[in-house]
C-alpha cells in the first residue's frame, strides 16, 4: 500500500479509514497532520489488526468544531466516532494532540476503549513551555505563523530532504486554518485536563516518545506510565516528536506488542 484508501465518513462528519481485518486498532493523529501521517502503521499492522484511522475535526475530510472548542469537545467528538462505527470496545492509538484525545476518551468512556497508546504525548507542561505553546496557538489563530516553525521542532535540523518531513510539510501546507487555530488551541490548554484522572485508567496504557522530543518528553511518558495500574513508558532513542514516521518499525513493533496486552498480564505487570 503507498496511498491511504478512499475515506468513509460517519454522520457525525468524522472522516475515516478502515483498513484489514481483526482486532480494531483506532489511529488518531496529531495537529495539523490527517490520517495520512499514519501510513507506516497502516501499511505494516493492517495484516494482522483493522486499522482504523481518522482525520481530526477540521482537518483532512472532517467536520469542524466551533471556534474555542476545547479538548473534552474532541474527545466527545471521538466517542461518537467509535460509536458510530460500533465495533465494541476498541484499542486506541493517538499522536500528540491524538494523544490527549486518547487520553481523554480512556478516562471519559472506558467501556469503548480496551487498550490506549499515547505517542508523544503531553503532560503537565512546565511555566515555560506552557507559555510557549499558548503563544503559538495565538498567533495560529490570527493567521500570522510559520508552517515551517512546527518542522524544526519536530525533526531537529538537517533533516528538510527526508521523506517524512517531506510528508509533514505538505500537510501542514494543506491544513484548513480555522481547524487547525481550533485544534492547537485545545491541544495548548490540553495537557493538564486530564493529568489527575490517569489513576482512573485500568485499561492496558502504553506511553512512547522519543528520546529527544522536547516538547513530549521521556519524563512525561514515565510520569504517566507511573500513574496508572497499567502502565508502560517506552522511548525510542535518537528520535524526536514525529517518531511514528521516523521510526515505523520501532513503534510499529511497540504497537503490535502492546495489541497482545491482555488487561490480566498489564495488571500483573504493573
Amino acid at each position: 500500500m503507498s496511498i491511504i484508501p478512499q475515506r468513509s465518513e460517519t454522520p457525525s462528519g468524522t472522516a475515516y479509514v478502515a483498513v484489514g481485518r481483526g482486532a480494531p486498532l483506532i489511529l488518531i493523529h496529531g495537529v495539523g497532520m490527517t490520517l495520512d501521517a499514519w501510513l507506516p502503521q497502516i501499511e505494516a499492522l493492517s495484516g494482522s489488526f483493522e486499522v482504523i484511522a481518522a482525520d481530526l475535526p477540521g482537518h483532512g475530510g472532517s467536520a469542524t468544531l466551533a471556534d474555542g472548542s476545547d479538548l473534552p469537545a474532541f474527545v466527545r467528538r471521538f466517542t461518537r466516532f467509535l460509536t458510530e462505527i460500533d465495533r465494541g470496545p476498541v484499542s486506541v492509538a493517538g499522536h500528540s494532540m491524538g494523544a490527549l484525545i486518547a487520553g481523554g476518551l480512556a478516562v471519559e468512556a472506558p467501556a469503548l476503549v480496551y487498550r490506549v497508546a499515547l505517542l508523544n504525548g503531553v503532560h503537565r507542561r512546565d511555566a515555560v513551555a506552557r507559555d510557549a505553546v499558548r503563544q503559538r496557538a495565538a498567533e495560529i489563530g490570527t493567521g500570522g505563523f510559520d508552517r515551517e516553525a512546527p518542522l524544526r521542532r519536530w525533526f531537529g535540523e538537517g533533516h528538510e530532504h527526508e521523506a517524512a518531513y517531506a510528508l509533514s510539510r505538505r500537510l501542514l501546507a494543506q491544513v484548513d486554518q480555522q481547524g487547525y487555530a481550533t485544534a492547537y488551541t485545545a491541544f495548548a490548554n490540553g495537557d493538564a485536563v486530564y493529568a489527575d484522572r490517569w489513576s482512573e485508567v485500568t485499561c492496558p496504557a502504553l506511553f512512547l516518545t522519543g528520546e529527544g522530543d522536547l516538547n513530549s518528553t521521556p519524563d512525561m511518558a514515565r510520569a504517566m506510565a507511573a500513574s496508572t495500574r497499567s502502565g508502560r513508558a517506552v522511548v525510542i532513542q535518537g528520535h524526536r516528536h514525529m517518531v511514528n514516521l521516523t521510526a515505523p518499525q520501532a513503534v510499529n513493533d511497540a504497537l503490535s506488542d502492546w495489541m497482545s496486552w491482555t488487561i490480566e498480564e498489564a495488571y500483573h505487570d504493573a
